[in-house]
């Protein structure tokens, strides 16, 4: 007989909720839900959120109408235990019968594994789920993530936003519940203007539907987006152009509508004389409307905007988004003309009342640490010293100037713009935009040569300094963003083929420091080296690399990640060839071997001192391998020198098969040890294969 099973819905109905937290909050209140459905032990068919400015809701299609009975089982003492010779319980069975909340009398006995004993079965009957739902809605709403929590009227209760009504219906009845000091019911209320009435609804099936049509409200948070998101597509083909879907600004659209409407403004021509990013920053962050380009990527004097309502004069709604927008597009202008009557230069100075770190001083210490090192790499990497230095000195110039101040995001861009207008070098402006990238996970790298090594020294800077005062990131706290950055710097110097040693660079950069007056401890370098290596492994994790794989070059510590990516993908394709089981085994045991060996010094091998086929044999081949391979691995191209090792196992595996290494000869068992060390040497010029052996 299948399960009885009804409809379950929750509304609150709320103030208008934050719109940047709002996805968040659905999303966490339905977790919660699940989690607690879960500890209950009731199952459901589906679970759907919804969620608009002023309402969270959870709709659960076939949840149990019980939960499932608790069938208890419980094994006692013996029965000869229980009892004493004139039949009286012993304190042993009358202890087990209060455990289980009866009297002896009431207990069975049964056989158990041959032993007859006193046996406890009981049948505890499940909770109705109606009961149990009103605590786990509270318990949900209770743990949203919600940094500040306001109250409202005489109430002590507290919530994101004041709570206007509350909605609860199992099938067709209303579950009798009290949050937030609002009784529930089955009434809900659809838009502010539009469907102003209340909703009595009958069931939770007809919720989405009714709110929809009767309510002007699309309750679906996902479905709301993709109106948005094609109404605003949509706007822009009436003026021949592409609108930018920004994500998370159709995101923060998409909470603050129920019922969205789109529409294009216009703004005046000779806003396009400023930058871009500047008049799009403005857009985006003052009256969260969308940008429009031309087919050229250009920008075009348009912007939609997306109501909350349908209005019966759509004009009116335009001008007035459009006489908002002027004065703030206004000022964009004003700070762009303000900021280029003072050249970057001369903005130096101003970075002296900036403090970047309180240990590491000011960031105008930094921008002379970063230029020094910055000429350093350039030396390192044959790029142009001047530009690097220049581009250093003047990076972060554009933080004290009128236009980053009101759009922080635009730091390094406005640095660009201004760089070009004082007549920089094009290398050291673009540099300035360049030197935070990669900004996110995926993200594009600097074009130029000045912006990676600028880039790169930026980062290892803020790296080296937070390790040098004993501020490494630790569990989900990484305030600088280290994590991010040491990746960064990774992808810029394998991606971009950059063949630079890091223990270099970090040492170089940990010694302007110490010239700044910085105590280095002797192993700041290497937390920091081993940091860096320990992002690799992330990143080749995430690209399905394996484990053995990534082990067999971490364990050389190649100090260029160049050198690094190179080694990787050598060793996946040795992996690949039928012999690299058997060697990488050879190699493990060679290791073990030479590891036990007492009073080993490595020596030349002496071949007099062969006595068997099959080591002479063994050392013809390494000789003859470690010519052919010699220039392989000085030109490192470590993938042909690994595949040309692979023609040594017919020779390992004889050795192994027919030689005893540790020899009573002291003399022989010396060389034969030594050939082996020459053996492992060789494979180590590419990695350490005995890694990739499975024991």
């Amino acid at each position: 007989m299948s399960k009885h099973s009804e409809d379950f819905l929750v509304e609150l109905g709320c103030a208008e909720l934050p719109p940047k937290a709002l996805k968040s909050l659905s999303e966490a209140f339905q977790s919660g839900v699940e989690a607690g459905l879960g500890k209950a032990g009731l199952s459901y068919q589906q679970i759907q959120s919804f969620a608009s400015p002023r309402r969270l809701a959870i709709l659960i299609s076939g949840l149990d109408v019980q939960q499932d009975d608790i069938h208890q089982e419980r094994w006692g003492p013996a029965v000869k235990a229980a009892f004493d010779n004139d039949g009286q319980p012993t304190p042993a069975a009358n202890g087990f019968a209060k455990s289980c909340g009866v009297s002896v009398d009431e207990l069975d006995r049964a056989d158990n594994k041959g032993v007859e004993k006193l046996f406890y079965k009981s049948v505890q009957p499940g909770s109705n789920t109606e009961a149990l739902l009103p605590d786990i809605i509270a318990s949900s709403l209770n743990k949203l993530p919600i940094p500040r929590k306001m109250r409202w009227g005489s109430t002590r209760d507290e919530f994101v936003r004041p709570v206007y009504w509350l909605v609860m219906l199992f099938g067709q009845q209303v579950i009798d519940a009290e949050l937030y000091g609002v009784r529930s019911g089955r009434t809900s209320w659809g838009h502010r203007f539009h469907g102003s009435q209340q909703l009595d609804i009958a069931t939770p099936a007809d919720y989405e539907r009714m709110l929809e049509t009767e309510g002007y409200v699309i309750a679906n948070y996902q479905r709301r987006k993709e109106v948005v998101s094609s109404q605003v597509e949509a706007q822009g083909k009436t003026v021949s152009g592409n609108v930018f879907m920004d994500s998370d600004l159709l995101d923060e659209v998409t909470s603050m509508v129920e019922w969205p409407v789109a529409l294009t403004g216009r703004f005046d021509d000779h806003f396009l004389n400023v930058p871009a990013e500047a008049l799009i920053s403005s857009m985006k962050s003052h009256q969260k409307t969308f940008y429009i380009t031309d087919n050229n990527g250009q920008l075009m004097p348009y912007f939609v905007a997306v109501a909350n309502l349908e209005s019966q004069d759509p004009a009116q709604v335009i001008a007035g988004n459009e006489r908002v927008i002027r004065p703030r597009l206004a000022d964009a202008a004003f700070f762009y003309e303000s900021d280029r009557k003072t050249p970057l230069s001369s903005r130096i100075e101003q970075l002296e009342k900036i403090v970047f770190q309180q240990q590491l001083g000011t960031v105008a210490d930094k921008s002379r640490r970063v230029a020094q090192l910055s000429v350093k790499l350039a030396e390192k990497l044959n790029a142009d010293r001047d530009n690097c230095e220049r581009a250093a000195l003047l990076a972060k110039c554009d933080l004290v100037t009128h236009m980053v101040a009101e759009f922080p995001e635009l730091q390094g861009i406005m640095g660009y713009y201004y760089a070009s207008h004082d007549g920089e070098a094009d290398e050291v402006a673009r540099a300035i935009n360049e030197q935070y990238l990669p900004r996110f996970s995926g993200d594009a790298l600097p074009d130029t040569l000045t912006g990676s090594i600028l880039a790169v020294a930026e980062k290892l800077d803020t790296m080296t300094g937070m390790f040098a005062i004993g501020q490494p990131p630790s569990g989900s706290k990484d305030p600088f963003a280290l994590r991010r950055s040491a990746l960064g710097i990774l992808r810029i110097l394998v991606e971009k083929n950059l063949d630079l040693d890091l223990n270099d660079a970090i040492n170089s950069s940990l010694a302007l420091y110490q010239q700044q007056g910085l105590k280095i401890t002797d192993d700041t370098a290497s937390q920091v080296f081993s940091f860096l290596l320990d992002r690799f492994r992330a990143w080749y994790q995430a690209e399905g690399v394996s484990s053995e794989v990534f082990q067999a070059v971490y364990l050389l510590q190649p100090g260029s990640p160049m050198d690094f990516a190179m080694r990787i993908e050598a060793v996946k394709r040795f992996v690949n060839l039928p012999e690299s089981e058997a060697l990488a085994a050879a190699n493990k045991r060679v290791s073990n071997i030479l590891q036990k060996a007492d009073a080993f010094e490595q020596s030349a091998v002496v071949t007099s001192l062969f006595e068997e086929e099959a080591e002479k044999a063994l050392w013809h081949r390494i000789c003859e391998v470690r010519e052919q391979t010699s220039a392989l691995f000085e030109n490192r191209n470590y993938t042909a020198a690994m595949e040309s090792l692979a023609v040594l196992r017919p020779e390992v595996d004889s050795f192994f098969d027919n030689v005893m290494v540790m020899a009573d000869n002291e003399q022989v068992r010396q060389n034969r040890l030594s050939m082996l060390s020459e053996l492992r040497s060789l494979f180590l010029r590419g990695a350490d294969i005995s890694s990739l052996h499975q024991s």
